[in-house]
């Protein structure tokens, strides 16, 4: 497609090319340090990590049970209780077409029931654990308490078989969330779900909503299971042709095929886009050839609420013959932008109001450098739905990327030099599969340190041959443009997010204020690199 390098071009806008300059700037960051784990689980984890011993003293850094976690989360205030009861099971799920897989998810459905509040609200998720092995939750995107994040080993015990925990914190933000485990990989399974926190003072004026989760789907298809293709991935991939996606000359693990993928090239992405073959992508848990309709009037402004649920899986989407107006980036309202089509990575979500047309129209979602697809459709009117084949037009048009978006008046961080920089090495290749920041095995003990109060800058220099969707747990940051010296004095952040698209061999900084103490996770929102030590800790001095 020969818009597509154009396209990159505007991924990449403001975004300084990592070289040999500026990775010697990494060196100057903050670096982290090694203390006593906050207490966690006393069994292995899914990667054969074992926790490190437990603090016995109060310690340096803020724990997720010390008493300034309370005091923040009191300052919040208390609203309604919403109480909601959630199981993780073993289930048969229906994904369409007479495919039926056996997986695990929250109840019998795909994605799971979902999770409706108000900004305001107190939410008190019980969550019962029927799997064969321990997991958590994670509240995608939200400013949690930091004792509720669901990171096993750092911020609370993982849930053993049998048991069951309540997640229990005031929500004082409104927009489109999610929820997963954060076990192993666990969310490439069906344990997810939508989380909705409407706004209380809603300022958008729409008809309908329609809430899109997109996923790669491969756990119980001809025996295959996350876990397997996590060990098979874990080898490394160096005798593979990168160039062919072929299934003829690749290693089998587990009791299904192979589902490592040999290539899936994307100029937009500047490289593979991703390294798992998966037979099937899904809208609402529904393959392309029986897909999921949204009904509407012509004419009708729909607000579409739009997930990255995936494990490793970059989707752009479009709906056919409408043009978006983006209003939302990962929860936090942006100055409306109008655009032909989206770019999500893995964690990524956006919302968008369409005015719907009259006839039957497609909802797709390209799995990018896949070669391959998910649909829904919207239905105003009379016509013949479109085959899962279609690819809209919109799909090669205009698409409008974070960086281009800036944060709504009501949302957007002041401007303020920042009061501590960290820098951050993207490190590994596809060919060791040794994923990680800094060339450092994931310890819960390292932290990099930062203080309440603090406007914290995180420079991300990726020095792989393959993009990365960074996520930072229990904040929003404000995009910042490029890595390197904070140079444009009085510039303020732009878009609010959450996660964040690095291309390869280029720099992405960001910037947060320093609310919300604790230790905080931050990773690579594909599963299975942040499975393979692509994650660290922020971690609050006292």
């Amino acid at each position: 497609m020969p818009t597509q390098p154009t396209r990159r071009s505007v991924l990449g806008a403001g975004i300084a090319v990592a070289g040999t300059g500026v990775l010697a700037a990494c060196s100057s960051g903050t670096a982290p340090e090694r203390h006593a784990a906050n207490p966690g689980p006393t069994h292995h984890d899914a990667m054969g990590h074992s926790p490190s011993p437990a603090s016995k003293s109060r310690g340096e850094y803020i724990s997720p049970g010390d008493a300034e976690i309370a005091a923040v989360e009191a300052k919040r205030g208390s609203g309604p209780v919403r109480k909601i009861n959630l199981t993780a099971t073993p289930t048969r799920l229906d994904l369409g077409g007479g495919l039926t897989v056996n997986s695990w998810a929250f109840g019998d459905r795909l994605p799971g029931k979902e999770v409706r509040i108000t900004a305001g609200d107190t939410l008190a998720v019980t969550l019962a654990n029927h799997l064969p092995t321990s997991t958590t939750l994670h509240w995608h995107g939200l400013h949690v308490r930091n004792d509720m994040d669901g990171v096993p080993q750092l911020t609370q015990q993982a849930i053993k078989p049998g048991a069951e925990f309540t997640y229990r914190f005031a929500v004082p933000q409104s927009g489109t969330y999610w929820f997963h485990p954060h076990q192993g990989v666990q969310q490439d399974r069906g344990l997810y779900g939508p989380l909705i926190i409407d706004d209380p003072k809603e300022p958008l004026s729409y008809d309908k909503e329609w809430v899109v989760v997109l996923d790669d789907w491969l756990d119980g298809v001809e025996g295959s299971t996350p876990e397997a293709v996590l060990a098979e991935l874990s080898h490394g991939m160096g005798g593979m042709d990168h160039g062919s996606s072929g299934a003829d000359d690749k290693p089998r693990s587990g009791s299904g095929p192979s589902r490592v993928m040999g290539g899936a090239p994307s100029e937009l992405l500047g490289g593979d886009a991703g390294d798992v073959d998966y037979p099937y992508y899904l809208i609402n848990g529904r393959i392309p050839k029986d897909p999921t309709t949204f009904t509407a009037k012509p004419g009708d402004r729909i607000r579409v609420r739009i997930i990255n649920g995936g494990g490793d899986t970059p989707f752009r989407v479009a709906l056919g013959g409408h043009r978006m107006t983006i209003t939302h980036a990962d929860g936090f309202p942006v100055r409306h932008t109008t655009t032909d089509t989206l770019l999500l990575g893995m964690g990524e979500r956006y919302d968008v109001l369409v005015t719907a047309g009259d006839g039957v129209f497609p909802l797709t979602a390209v799995a990018e450098g896949k070669k391959a697809s998910a649909l829904a459709l919207l239905r105003t009117g009379d016509g013949a739905a479109p085959t899962a084949s279609v690819r809209p037009k919109e799909l090669t048009g205009q698409l409008v990327s974070a960086f281009e978006l800036q944060a709504d008046s009501s949302v957007a961080l002041a401007a303020r030099r920042p009061d501590r920089t960290i820098r951050i090495k993207m490190t590994g290749s596809m060919r060791a599969f040794d994923w990680a920041f800094d060339h450092r095995k994931y310890d819960p003990a390292w932290r990099h340190p930062v203080q309440a109060g603090e406007r914290v800058r995180l420079e991300f220099y990726n020095i792989t041959e393959m993009w990365h969707p960074i996520h930072l747990h229990g904040h929003t940051f404000g995009l910042a443009g490029r890595a390197g010296k904070w140079s444009v004095l009085g510039r303020a952040p732009g878009a609010r997010k959450d996660t964040a698209i690095v291309l390869p061999n280029r720099s992405v900084a960001v910037e947060f204020d320093a609310d919300n103490p604790g230790l905080w996770m931050l990773h690579c929102h594909n599963v299975y690199h942040s499975n393979m030590n692509m994650m660290t800790v922020l971690g609050y001095r006292r």
